[in-house]
């Protein structure tokens, strides 16, 4: 089959097709274009409400950290229970309470380090502090997901710059993971194996779509990639959760982590916005055949550093399309350097 030709491309994670049109990537661009962040930021920035000391918007003082802190968001998504609520009982109006737990966890007091220029230890820090806090808050009863994510810069919605991460816990499992949940069981019963280790196993075999790799974890461009530079990154082994991470896992973790976002920053020299998510198994107590863990990277970013790619058109009414193929996009992050443009 020719991949230079308009074709499309099945997500088995998901059930769902995406459009690849890599003849467009050549259209002049006259679209928008986005400001650049920031290049050099203070280490400690006293007007800054994460920063160590400094006082939040609702009153709370943070304390003088040295690591990774955790604190309940100030202004959660998510509520606790109220008494006498109650469902809708319409059928075509169906509405339902949801509760929960928002917490942000800030990677260290830096206000200017971000998770690529942060040293290995310091990240295992931070991937130790996520399974802590998805451990303690996957054994509430009346807690049924736990996301752990990272919105890194303005384009991406993040409201501070200081680098940090938000774990929302649900009742209910999200619709996202909730589909994969399915595809992977269905996948599972078909074969009797996991979808995401033969993935990952196929994967380090061609190589074409790795970005980095280690004993542990593996990260690539999935074959269904959407977004430009989309990353998906897999464990070796098969494992379900964070919590369930040895101590050499996480370590290979992080070593991945810094590897994929090093390079994403080295690729257009610029603090690479995305967002990043883990999909571990719920904790409904409900029975996950096939589930394996892994994190979505999610950059915005196609051209440059100031020319993002659109969700729009055909893509909200349609299906998600693509200009760059994921041979292409693993390649290109693949020959930027290993070492932060910032310590060259």
């Amino acid at each position: 089959m020719n991949f230079n030709r308009p074709h499309r491309r099945f997500n088995p994670l998901n059930g769902q097709w995406v459009l690849v049109s890599p003849h467009r990537a050549q259209r002049p661009w006259q679209g928008q274009v986005e400001k650049t962040a920031a290049a050099n930021l203070p280490a400690y920035d006293p007007t800054c409400y994460l920063c160590p000391g400094n006082r939040r918007n609702q009153g709370a003082d943070n304390p003088k950290y040295t690591g990774p802190y955790v604190f309940d968001n100030d202004f959660p998504a998510l509520l606790p229970p109220e008494p006498g609520e109650e469902p809708t009982d319409h059928a075509l109006f169906r509405a339902e309470p949801e509760t929960g737990v928002c917490r942000v966890v800030c990677f260290s007091p830096r206000h200017d380090l971000t998770l690529p220029e942060m040293a290995l230890e310091d990240v295992e820090a931070v991937i130790r502090t996520w399974s802590a806090q998805t451990a303690e808050l996957g054994a509430r009863p009346e807690i049924g997901y736990v996301q752990v994510f990272e919105n890194k810069g303005a384009v991406m919605g993040c409201s501070n710059p200081h680098p940090h991460s938000q774990i929302w816990a649900t009742g209910q499992v999200p619709n996202e993971p909730a589909v994969e949940a399915v595809q992977q069981a269905a996948y599972h019963q078909r074969t009797g194996g996991c979808l995401l280790c033969d993935v990952t196993a196929e994967e380090r075999a061609r190589g074409e779509r790795v970005v980095a790799q280690n004993e542990h974890f593996t990260a690539f461009v999935p074959f269904w990639a959407v977004w430009p530079f989309e990353v998906l990154v897999t464990s070796n082994a098969h494992v379900t959760s964070l919590p369930q991470l040895s101590a050499e896992q996480v370590r290979g973790l992080a070593d991945v982590f810094r590897q994929v976002t090093i390079r994403y920053d080295n690729l257009f020299e610029v603090s690479f916005p995305y967002s990043m998510g883990f999909h571990q198994e719920p904790f409904d107590g409900q029975a996950y055949p096939g589930w394996h863990f892994h994190a979505h990277f999610y950059p915005p970013l196609l051209r440059s550093a100031t020319v993002r790619k659109f969700m729009v058109g055909f893509e909200m009414l349609g299906m998600p399309q693509r200009d760059l193929t994921a041979e292409t996009a693993a390649q290109r992050l693949r020959e930027v350097s290993g070492v932060h443009y910032k310590q060259r």
